[in-house]
C-alpha cells in the first residue's frame, strides 16, 4: 500500500475535510479526492461518507486510522529527527493570545534561542483563541496556545496551567467602595464605577460577576481596549474597575497602583491550553518547544 495514499488519509481522517486536508498537505482537493478514491479500490471500502460539510469516517475508516497514524506519525519522527542534525533549520511558529505569549511563552521559548540553547528559530502572531486555531488548523502555526479546548481530531490539545482573575481598581475609586459590602450586594456596590475591558460584551467582567457574585453587571464599558496591559494602564491610571489576571497585574498590586477589590475564597480561573495538529508532537521542535512550555508553566500557577 502507497505510504503517501496513507498520509493522504490519516490528514483527511484528522480534518474532517478534503479541502482542509488539502491545504495541510500543500496539495490541490481534486489531488486529495483522487488520492482517497484511490484508496478506497485498493481496499474494496468506502472509507469516509461525503457530506455537505466535510466527510465522517466510516467504521473501516476509523480502524484504519487507528491502525495506520500511530506508524506514520513515527516515520515522520525519524524523518524529522534527520533534518535535525542542524537544528537550526528549524523555525517554531506560535500562536496565541497577546498578553499571556508575550509575558509567558515567549520570555520562556527564547531561552531555546539563545547561544545556550537548541538553536530554534522562534515565530510568533496574537490573535483570539478561534483565530489561532484555525491558523493552526489550517497550518499556519505549528504550536497555539488557547483559552479554548477544541473538539475534533485534527488538533490535540494538554492542559497548561490555570490563571486566576482578580477584581481591581485604583485607589481613588477603591476609597469610593464600601468593599465589606461587596459579597453581599452581588456587586451593586460596583454599577457607579466605570468599567475598563477588552470588548464590549465585558466578558472578563461578566464571567467574574457570574462566578463569584451569581449575577450580571449592570455597568457597560467605558475604556475598551483589545489589549490586557492596556487595561491594566488604564485602570492604574483611574479609569474604572477590571477584572485582570493576577500575572499581568500582580506588580501593579505590590506597588499599590491598583487595590484588589474582592479576594473571593473560590478565585474565577481560566484555563490555557496548548494545541498541536495531531501528530506533529513526532516533530523534535515542536515537541521540544511543547515540553519546554510544560515545564516553564510549572512556576506560572
Amino acid at each position: 500500500m502507497d505510504l503517501a495514499l496513507l498520509r493522504t488519509f490519516v490528514t483527511v481522517h484528522r480534518a474532517g475535510s478534503f479541502t482542509r486536508a488539502a491545504a495541510l498537505l500543500g496539495l490541490s482537493q481534486p489531488a486529495v479526492t483522487s488520492q482517497i478514491r484511490t484508496l478506497e479500490r485498493q481496499l474494496g471500502r468506502p472509507l469516509f461518507l461525503r457530506q455537505a460539510r466535510g466527510v465522517t469516517p466510516t467504521s473501516i475508516g476509523d480502524e484504519l486510522a487507528h491502525r495506520a497514524a500511530p506508524h506514520l506519525d513515527a516515520l515522520v519522527e525519524i524523518a524529522e529527527t534527520g533534518l535535525e542534525e542542524d537544528s537550526s533549520l528549524r523555525t517554531l511558529h506560535l500562536a496565541g493570545p497577546p498578553e499571556f505569549t508575550a509575558e509567558r511563552a515567549l520570555p520562556a521559548l527564547t531561552e531555546l534561542t539563545g547561544e545556550d540553547g537548541q538553536g530554534l528559530a522562534l515565530r510568533a502572531s496574537f490573535g483570539t483563541a478561534e483565530e489561532v486555531l484555525e491558523g493552526l488548523a489550517a497550518g499556519h502555526h505549528d504550536l497555539a496556545i488557547s483559552t479554548i479546548l477544541p473538539r475534533g481530531a485534527l488538533l490535540s490539545a494538554t492542559a497548561l496551567c490555570d490563571e486566576e482573575h482578580v477584581l481591581v481598581t485604583a485607589p481613588r475609586w477603591a476609597e469610593r467602595i464600601d468593599i465589606e459590602k461587596l459579597p453581599r450586594t452581588g456587586g451593586s456596590v460596583l454599577e457607579e464605577v466605570p468599567v475598563v475591558e477588552v470588548h464590549e460584551s465585558l466578558p472578563l467582567v461578566s464571567r467574574y460577576w457570574a462566578s463569584v457574585f451569581d449575577s450580571r453587571p449592570v455597568a457597560t464599558g467605558t475604556v475598551v481596549v483589545p489589549d490586557l496591559r492596556a487595561v491594566l494602564a488604564c485602570t492604574v491610571a483611574g479609569a474604572g474597575l477590571a477584572v485582570l489576571p493576577r500575572y499581568l497585574c500582580a506588580a501593579a498590586l505590590e506597588r499599590g497602583e491598583v487595590i484588589a477589590l474582592h479576594e473571593p475564597p473560590v478565585p474565577p480561573l481560566r484555563t490555557y491550553f496548548l494545541v498541536v495538529r495531531t501528530g506533529t508532537l513526532a516533530m523534535p521542535h515542536v515537541a521540544r518547544a511543547h515540553e519546554w512550555l510544560q515545564r516553564a508553566a510549572k512556576d506560572w500557577c
